[in-house]
């Protein structure tokens, strides 16, 4: 890896195409030639014939010259078209990359080496070529312990694009793996960086890694648990161990007012914790990260998301985060009995409200409209509702089932101040029991009796509007 990177081999028959129009790398308009002279003064930089340094020539090679940087940030622009990548890669600029990466101090050209080598992972092939060069991975992974934003951003857009491709996101997932600095590097990012479009990105990297690989989800997970045997000497700096959940906890608050999207993220990253028992321990067995977590999801959903003065169509902006957020408080919910923080009944009220409205809108954004414009095909209308439908459809399963176990537990008392405060108003009601029926008729019954003893004028008018309640009664 620390070896010189080859320059660029001469192109054979350079005058003749020249006079041809062979300059043009494939068909495009940009110069081979021109591209070599860059890819030359590339080398020279981090290889300078001089080898003998001082510390004025360790500043300047923390600067890059404003006429390199012009040239090599086209290069940048010019790897985004298929023809200049598959030209970069057929003369080894990825090395000439990696040895940049190895030797240059200079912030500025490293993120723009990883630029580079980022817009031409988009492409398979060449994505295939860079994931399977082991140096090249292992350097690249490297710069995730890199103090410069910029840097830390293009490397965390390349790792995304390559976990994107089925064809090479095992061999990242296993790469990572070998390398548990990369769980610390990511933590110290989530939980310390101010950069939001930089936890977005590192944000959907955790995302995928976890979507694609449960084992990696669990060790992070334990990662945080683990203390280390020996305590750390008098002298010596103590090492923070972080732990996975107060980490994204961090970066989805610095996230929320900035970038809905990365909410998103984070909210889901939070939602597959909860897939496996170890991630849904992780966050309630800690009281403080616990309380933390469901405070944070508890005001967005009763404070941010779908409130009474939105339109209900906004349900179909805040669909998938809303499902996310709800899976979450759902699973911790369950535990409230373990929970001091889930003991006060002042809870149970404002999230009724919260799931019934989402529910209610919900039947609003599934309303075919009557004036359909006949020249859409009855294809593209399909296809159109189809994934609308289909995640509102999740968003529908985890509210109905997250709004019968608040159902279950109901007492006479919060039932009579719901029905004071409007929480449980006739309507609302009717909203739920059309939700709920027929899957949790079970749970409709007992706060059926409930009702009957706070408001049986209310009950009697539910029971005659869902005759299959009266009947089972």
């Amino acid at each position: 890896m620390d070896r010189n990177p080859s320059p660029p081999l001469p192109s054979p028959d350079q005058d003749e195409e020249k006079g041809a129009g062979g300059d043009c790398i494939g068909s495009t308009v940009y110069s081979k030639h021109w591209l070599f002279g860059v890819l030359s003064r590339l080398i020279q930089i981090v290889n300078p014939e001089n080898t003998k340094s001082s510390s004025d020539d360790e500043e300047q090679q923390m600067e890059l010259d404003e006429e390199m940087e012009n040239e090599i940030c086209r290069v940048w622009d010019m790897s985004m078209d298929e023809d200049v990548a598959l030209f970069l890669q057929e003369f080894n600029a990825p090395d000439i990359f990696m040895g940049v990466l190895a030797k240059s101090k200079c912030p500025r050209l490293r993120e723009i080496c990883v630029g580079i080598l980022g817009n031409m992972a988009c492409f398979q092939q060449i994505c295939m070529s860079i994931s399977s060069d082991k140096n090249l991975g292992q350097m690249l992974l490297h710069c995730l312990y890199d103090s410069d934003p910029p840097t830390l951003l293009e490397t965390s857009r390349l790792l995304l694009t390559c976990l994107s491709q089925t064809e090479v996101a095992s061999v990242w997932v296993e790469r990572i793996r070998e390398y548990p600095a990369v769980y610390d590097s990511i933590c110290f990012i989530m939980s310390s960086s101010t950069n939001v479009d930089l936890l977005v990105k590192v944000g959907e990297v955790v995302d995928k890694l976890f979507d694609l690989d449960e084992k990696l989800m669990l060790e992070w997970i334990r990662n945080g648990a683990v203390q280390p045997l020996d305590p750390p000497q008098e002298d010596s700096e103590e090492q923070p161990v972080f732990k996975i959940v107060p980490c994204v906890l961090e970066a989805a608050k610095q996230v929320r007012s900035e970038n809905p999207e990365g909410l998103d993220v984070y909210m889901h990253i939070l939602q597959l914790l909860t897939t496996v028992d170890d991630g849904i321990q992780a966050i309630v067995q800690c009281p403080d990260t616990g309380k933390d977590t469901w405070n944070l999801l508890f005001d967005l959903v009763c404070h941010e998301f779908c409130q009474s003065d939105d339109p209900p169509i906004i349900l179909q902006e805040q669909k998938t985060v809303l499902a996310s957020v709800y899976s979450v408080l759902s699973a911790i919910y369950a535990s409230r009995a373990e929970q001091e923080y889930l003991k006060i009944e002042e809870v149970d009220l404002p999230l009724i409200d919260s799931l019934i409205r989402v529910l209610q809108n919900m039947e609003h954004c599934q309303k075919k409209p009557e004036n359909s414009v006949d020249s859409n095909t009855e294809e593209t209308k399909k296809s159109d509702l189809t994934q609308d439908d289909f995640h509102l459809k999740i968003l529908k399963d985890i509210s109905c089932e997250f709004l019968s176990n608040i159902f279950q537990i109901l007492t006479k008392e919060t039932v009579a101040q719901g029905l004071k405060e409007g929480q449980l108003s006739k309507e609302k009601c009717s909203c739920a029991f059309q939700n709920l029926l027929p899957f949790y008729s079970p749970v409709i019954e007992d706060f059926l009796k409930i009702l009957h003893e706070v408001d049986k004028t209310l009950a009697d008018d539910l029971e005659k509007s869902f005759p299959s309640l009266k009947a089972q009664t």
